[in-house]
């Protein structure tokens, strides 16, 4: 069987050098602005365990409130953007 993902708006954002701090707060405490060797990252606490976006990751707010991490190539696959 074949299926088809159902049009849903998101909230997302990419993370860069600049936002990775606001980027964190964004999500609500589940997520912490960190570096490592003066790369800037983010952890996000979410229900399978914790993740990290890296820079040029996108950070997606779901249908549920809930918070992840998502490749650009895959974002990018997935999402159109909205005016």
């Amino acid at each position: 069987m074949k299926y088809r993902k159902k049009p849903v708006v998101i909230e997302a954002q990419k993370l860069t050098d600049f936002n990775y701090r606001d980027l964190a707060e964004w999500c609500n405490g589940v997520a912490r602005a960190r570096e490592d060797n003066f790369e800037p990252y983010v952890t996000i606490y979410t229900l399978e365990g914790t993740m990290k976006a890296d820079l040029g990751d996108y950070i997606i707010k779901g249908v549920k409130g809930e918070f992840y991490p998502c490749k650009p190539d895959i974002f990018e696959a997935t999402y159109d953007g909205l005016s």
